[in-house]
């Protein structure tokens, strides 16, 4: 996957909207070891990326002339950055989400870009029940207690409705994107559990999917190779991506406690109760002053206690995507990272 696809001319150029976060700095090293000038739009500059020639727009989504303008000279653009979490206002995601997909969409047909790849996300199709090998006939989300997953539907419909003969497009839908150098999803999960927050929500037997970081790269870089193909079939689409290996989610979880010396979680809360306790955490952040987000929200003890496993079909036919790292290589790896990089809690210092 470090070679350009079939057909590029040297040196193509591509724009990578939030180069800097997890996702998009992977695919950001992906793009230099194919050699290409890589631009990256962001509200920070990561020093390391600019010393190896990655140059760098720093602004916000919300100033539309600004990403126009990044889009001037590019053959490819990667629009991952997003307002992503459970918790906050419609009004804020739907300014980062929509209307800033909105002017980066307004950019490529500005200067001409041919084609768009759109970093989308399961999370729209949410319904509240499980989803359990659903495929993209699935329907988008219009009712969600998370301004996050309604308003990405939204921008996923204004993506792969602009699809046309002169730009191309396509949406990725990565779920729960993990690996090493993850900043979000483990270390924030063993940070929960050391604190004595993190229940087993229902039964613990529902069965999720994850994605390698390394897979979702791949899954981008493949897409970008599949508009570039006479009559593809993967333009105007949205593919689910994952490594195709769905885990019993606090299974797996536990798996990853226990290897980096924590006590497995045991205690569970029923997903009604977790609802009820969402539903109030809300009510007392939109109330009171309080910083962060709620410990709890109906959408985060839905998506903790339902099956989340998605039909990768498609994107295998159309895209030719296989995930190379699997969860077991995957996760053996993670251990690793964590155990070398989480400072060890307070109890495991003491017994030392």
């Amino acid at each position: 996957m470090s070679q350009p696809p079939p057909g590029y001319a040297v040196g193509s150029p591509a724009l990578v909207t939030g180069g800097t976060g997890f996702l998009g700095r992977r695919l950001v090293e992906r793009l230099l070891a194919q050699g290409r000038p890589v631009t990256v739009f962001s509200r920070n500059v990561a020093p390391d990326l600019a010393r190896r020639g990655v140059r760098f727009i720093r602004a916000s989504l919300l100033d539309a002339v600004a990403v126009e303008k990044a889009c001037r000279g590019m053959d490819t653009v990667f629009h991952v950055a997003a307002r992503v979490g459970v918790w906050g206002s419609y009004e804020d995601f739907f300014k980062t989400n929509v209307i800033g997909t909105r002017a980066v969409v307004s950019g490529c047909r500005k200067y001409d870009v041919p084609r768009l790849v759109y970093t989308s996300t399961p999370s729209v199709v949410y319904n509240g029940s499980d989803l359990a090998g659903v495929n993209e006939s699935a329907a988008l989300t219009s009712q969600c207690p998370s301004a996050y997953p309604l308003t990405k539907a939204i921008a996923e419909r204004l993506v792969l409705q602009s699809n046309d003969s002169t730009l191309r497009t396509i949406a990725l839908r990565p779920h729960l994107i993990w690996g090493i150098n993850d900043p979000h999803l483990m270390p924030r999960i063993i940070q929960r559990a050391r604190a004595g927050r993190l229940r087993i929500v229902g039964t613990g037997l529902n069965r999720v999917d994850l994605v390698h970081v390394e897979n979702a790269v791949d899954a981008h870089i493949l897409a970008e190779a599949a508009l570039l193909e006479e009559d593809s079939p993967a333009a105007g689409k949205a593919y689910f991506i994952t490594n195709g290996e769905p885990v019993a989610l606090w299974e797996w979880i536990n798996q990853v406690l226990i290897g980096v010396g924590e006590p497995r979680i045991e205690r569970r809360i029923s997903l009604r109760s977790a609802r009820m306790v969402g539903a109030l955490c809300e009510a007392a952040w939109k109330v009171l002053p309080l910083k962060g987000e709620p410990p709890m929200t109906r959408f985060v003890a839905s998506e903790l206690a339902t099956d989340h496993w998605f039909n990768i079909a498609a994107a295998r036919r159309d895209l030719h995507y296989e995930p190379r790292v699997s969860m077991a290589v995957g996760t053996a790896e993670l251990i690793e990272w964590l155990k070398r990089t989480i400072p060890p809690a307070a109890s495991q210092l003491q017994t030392a």
